[in-house]
């Protein structure tokens, strides 16, 4: 039998059942009180980001505007202009945090058949990138390998939104404030 080693993930596994979300974890995560234990990372007046449970890469965040729902059109102007800003806020975070060679941006619409798990919720995933960042594990094992814990990464990204221009940080847990 193939092993990896993975020590960071037994956490996510023996989390207590209070854990458990009821309802759609886009409109539940942002109303609790510990940023840092639900991995939100940034905040703005429409939108969050928060770190993907099971990222693709170290980084993997998406930007999700607090209002449910999961139509694009749907947003007015001002969730719209502010889910924009905040996305581009995240890659200037990315950049300066996990310094990618690239970065993968999507939306997945439509349900099911776009390959999201939550469809009903609109949420743009932001991937960072780099070279040589695809390996043999996925074709032969099924498997990713990811290199770097999901808390370390939201430590490198919280920094990285602090510094940033009208940024504010409410406390050590919480997500950073951004001012667009």
């Amino acid at each position: 039998m193939d092993q990896l080693f993975a020590p960071w993930r037994i956490e996510w596994v023996s989390r207590e059942d209070e854990d458990d979300v009821d309802g759609c974890p886009f409109c539940v995560l942002p109303d609790r009180t510990d940023d840092r234990a639900n991995r939100i990372v940034a905040r703005s007046d429409h939108a969050f980001v928060v770190l993907n449970n099971y990222p693709y890469n170290p980084g993997h965040a998406m930007v999700i505007p607090y209002r449910h729902d999961g139509d694009y059109r749907a947003l007015d102007d001002a969730e719209l202009l502010d889910h924009a800003r905040l996305k581009g806020r995240t890659v200037d975070a990315m950049e300066a945090a996990l310094d990618p060679d690239a970065l993968n941006m999507g939306l997945n619409l439509g349900g099911g058949a776009a390959g999201g798990s939550i469809d009903d919720h609109l949420h743009t995933h932001v991937v960072p990138r780099w070279e040589g960042d695809t390996n043999f594990m996925p074709v032969v094992a099924d498997t990713s390998v990811i290199v770097e814990a999901v808390d370390d990464t939201y430590d490198h990204l919280h920094d990285a939104f602090a510094a940033q221009p009208d940024a504010t940080v409410p406390g050590e847990d919480r997500a950073v404030v951004i001012s667009l």
